[in-house]
């Protein structure tokens, strides 16, 4: 789609200097990150080498016992073609102790475990490396409220929260990451067979097609209708939008004094004390 189209060159030089500058400003050298094995970590794993060397990244794979061999072989084909450092850290013994003791667990709930799991042995090692945890939400996801608050949703900076997945492809190729992460179907590797897109219902191509309408542009869902899109789909991503709002923000305060955090307090950390 030819509204989707940014100029990759840019792109790739304004991330690489977020990181630096974001970084550096919190007195920080290194990050660490999740290696899933799928295309958004192996983007912001390639963006973070350029941007600090490849020696003040870390990829911490984190695989359980149901997800799929490729997951970890993908992570590893990154971590080849990046030269960052990496740890492999088998979650599946700490959250079957959880799961024992919760035996009416649905899918859902276990996927929330696992993915609340990774983040605390991310902001663990983001302790002992004396890092700072990266995050690797894009903006499709971030907007569908297609994540784990405090999860993979969590993160010191996310440099690709402002990107769609049809940007997250894009720019993947252009810093040459692995052909075989970018073919592959994207997933949360939760459990045996999962896709995010059967998940959701609809493509991240027809998604992105209507996020950047209705974000980007503004647009009314009569004007959605009218351009063709099924009404279902645009009903469905518009109500994805507004139940995970809460997802985008940071613990509401209730307001009590003159300059409430948040709301009248909003400065910067670098404003000058």
């Amino acid at each position: 789609m030819e509204k989707l189209k940014l100029n990759m060159e840019t792109v790739e030089n304004v991330l690489i200097d977020f990181i630096k500058e974001e970084i550096g400003k919190a007195g920080f050298e290194k990050v660490v990150l999740g290696l899933s094995g799928g295309i958004d970590s192996a983007l912001v794993a390639a963006l973070a080498a350029k941007a600090l060397g490849p020696e003040n990244v870390l990829g911490v794979m984190m695989p359980y016992k149901s997800s799929s061999k490729e997951s970890v072989e993908h992570a590893k084909l990154l971590v080849e073609a990046t030269g960052i450092k990496t740890e492999l850290m088998e979650i599946t013994d700490m959250v079957d102790a959880y799961f024992e003791k919760n035996p009416d667990m649905d899918n859902m709930r276990k996927g929330n475990k696992m993915a609340r799991e990774r983040m605390t042995i991310l902001y663990d090692r983001s302790a002992k490396e004396r890092a700072l945890v990266l995050g690797t939400s894009n903006k499709t996801e971030i907007l569908l409220g297609y994540s784990t608050q405090f999860g993979d949703s969590a993160s010191a900076i996310n440099p690709i929260g402002d990107l769609y997945k049809t940007h997250v492809w894009e720019l993947s190729e252009r810093l040459g990451v692995p052909k075989e992460i970018i073919a592959k179907k994207p997933s949360a590797d939760l459990w045996e067979g999962q896709s995010d897109e059967n998940e959701l219902g609809f493509s991240y191509n027809m998604a992105d097609r209507i996020l950047y309408r209705l974000i980007d542009e503004r647009y009314e869902r009569s004007e959605l209708i009218e351009e063709g899109f099924e009404e279902w789909i645009v009903d469905t991503i518009i109500r994805k939008i507004k139940l995970s709002q809460y997802k985008r923000k940071l613990p509401l305060i209730a307001k009590i004094s003159r300059r409430t955090i948040g709301r009248e307090f909003r400065y910067p950390r670098d404003w000058g004390i």
